[in-house]
């Protein structure tokens, strides 16, 4: 027996519609280096209809091609989240910080139909356009740029509002969208191997929206201006740019001022009351905040996912700044929303702690299991440790094969029984709060035993001389395996490696100690802000760190 409730698609449209008239009075606000830039959600969602009309009149787009977003965080942006799925197309969000020829491949692989891009970035396209297809037929080029380094692109350049300029403020967006057709495509930071593609559908990005908007996670409303440092070409900025527009949430969009004493000002002028990004934004903020003169009296909370954040981070803003730190985990697989670190309630502030360091719950719409090394089930009773698999409703269950191209579920990352396997190691809970002590690649097994890299980093950064730590496996005659341990001082700072092995003997057992110690001027990171620790054990195996190995020298 069906029921008898009406079957009405969830689609990105519907948010578009929403956003724009109910929330009509609800802004967007772009730092341009100076100061906020402000439009309303009615502004928005009319210029998002200027563009759909413009990509299906003057750029040809009448179908699922993909149109490529190579943009920083800002209201044109936005623009194109809205537009390019609800007309039917496919939003692709370009990462600006790969590598040209990663770059170039995931451009290629999608087919992009169009790139929307900054003109601040013109030099990163036009160093890759000998290396694109000719599926590529439209640039489109929104503010100040040099527009000669594409004089050799053999398709049409436009300028963004002179393209837009004088179409109708209003769009038929299609009715007839199924909700499972895709609306997004995102491809991961590719650290081993080519990029993969994810393809999000409407139904997923609805569904995610509904979640950021709960109670139990970002809990945005109308009364909230929330701040998305995470890039919106890193798994949709967390989905909180769609989930804004949904809620009514003022948006402050950072642009490309990244850089901690920018955050730190328009956190002081514009006064978001929520903000995301990853712990290394952080960690260079909390500094910043140290020593200006800055009001963050505004923020109720900061997300901070894309890796572990150590709990000494998260102390420290709550102590020195009064700063709520949430901690969250997901990956582009997951849309990534996979936990979220809101401990039980009726405990004391001391109580939460415990589970606040944790990666978080899982919400009621994702299932997560552990499995151990032979394939066996592990039990959730928080000591038991397993690779995390996880299913739901904005879960991957495939990867993007390329246009025309059947998807692709390699065994690595997909169980036969369909499940995703995120790489990560953990334990969780009989509550459900997911601990995770490593991804599968990067940790230590030594004589038989795991070492988490992940904890002894997080002990490592909470010494008062430690600026960054990264700790990683490199090869042992005798255990197989042990860690070394690579340290980023803060300026100033004299402390010598004993010391160091010193404070972590007093938080972990003896036979984890690292014996081999390096001091680096910062640590290697990913395009997305993660801690690249290839690049590290590369560097030691070509003899390019200069290594301190205790009680041998």
């Amino acid at each position: 027996m069906f029921s008898t409730m009406q079957d009405v698609p969830l689609t990105v449209s519907r948010i578009l519609a929403h956003g724009s008239t109910i929330h009509s009075r609800s802004t967007v606000t772009t730092w341009d280096g100076n100061g906020p830039v402000v439009r309303t959600f009615a502004e928005v969602g009319a210029r998002a209809a200027q563009l759909a009309c413009a990509l299906r009149d003057e750029l040809g787009v009448l179908g699922d091609q993909r149109i490529g977003t190579l943009m920083w965080n800002n209201a044109e942006h936005l623009e194109a989240y809205l537009a390019v799925p609800s007309m039917g197309a496919v939003l692709h969000t370009l990462n600006l910080r790969l590598p040209a020829q990663q770059l170039a491949y995931v451009i290629n692989h999608a087919a992009d139909h169009a790139v929307i891009i900054n003109g601040s970035v013109l030099p990163l396209l036009a160093g890759v356009l000998p290396q694109l297809a000719p599926t590529l037929k439209h640039i489109v080029v929104s503010g100040e740029g040099d527009r000669s380094l594409l004089a050799g692109f053999g398709g049409t350049v436009h300028d963004y509002e002179e393209l837009i300029a004088g179409r109708p403020a209003d769009y038929p967006w299609p009715t007839d969208l199924d909700e499972r057709e895709a609306a997004a495509l995102c491809y991961t930071s590719g650290t081993t191997g080519d990029p993969k593609g994810v393809l999000y559908s409407h139904r997923s990005v609805y569904l995610h929206c509904l979640q950021v908007n709960s109670a139990d996670t970002f809990a945005l409303t109308g009364r909230d201006t929330v701040l998305p440092v995470v890039p919106m070409f890193h798994v949709n900025a967390w989905g909180v740019p769609h989930a804004a527009f949904m809620s009514g949430a003022d948006l402050l969009m950072p642009d490309r001022f990244l850089q901690p004493k920018p955050l730190a000002e328009m956190i002081t002028r514009v006064r978001p009351t929520v903000s995301a990004a990853v712990p290394t934004i952080w960690t260079g903020l909390l500094d910043e905040l140290d020593h200006g003169d800055y009001d963050t009296s505004s923020l109720r909370m900061v997300v901070i996912g894309g890796s572990a954040c150590p709990p000494s981070l998260m102390k420290a803003f709550e102590e020195r700044h009064g700063i709520n730190v949430v901690h969250a985990w997901g990956m582009t697989e997951t849309s990534p929303l996979g936990t979220f670190a809101q401990p039980p309630g009726g405990l004391t502030a001391e109580r939460e702690w415990p589970y606040r360091i944790t990666q978080g719950v899982f919400p009621a719409s994702v299932e997560a299991r552990l499995t151990g090394p032979d394939g066996e089930r592990m039990p959730h009773d928080g000591v038991a440790a397993g690779e995390l698999e996880i299913r739901g409703p904005w879960i991957a269950g495939a990867y993007f094969g390329g246009a025309g191209q059947d998807p692709e579920r390699p065994d690595d990352k997909f169980s036969e029984d369909g499940w995703l396997r995120t790489g990560d190691i953990g334990t969780i809970t009989p509550d459900g709060y997911l601990t995770l002590t490593d991804r599968a690649k990067d940790v230590i097994k030594s004589g038989g035993e795991w070492i988490s890299s992940v904890e002894l980093e997080n002990h490592l950064m909470a010494h008062p001389e430690v600026a960054e730590a990264a700790v990683v496996a490199v090869p042992d005659e005798r255990w197989g395996e042990r860690p070394l341990a690579t340290v980023v001082l803060r300026p100033g700072s004299t402390v010598a490696f004993p010391a160091l092995r010193a404070f972590l003997a007093e938080r972990v057992a003896s036979w984890q100690l690292p014996e081999r110690w390096a001091l680096v001027d910062s640590v290697p990171k990913t395009s997305v802000g993660k801690f690249d620790k290839k690049v590290i054990r590369a560097d030691y195996a070509a003899d390019q760190l200069a290594v301190t190995v205790l009680g041998k020298e």
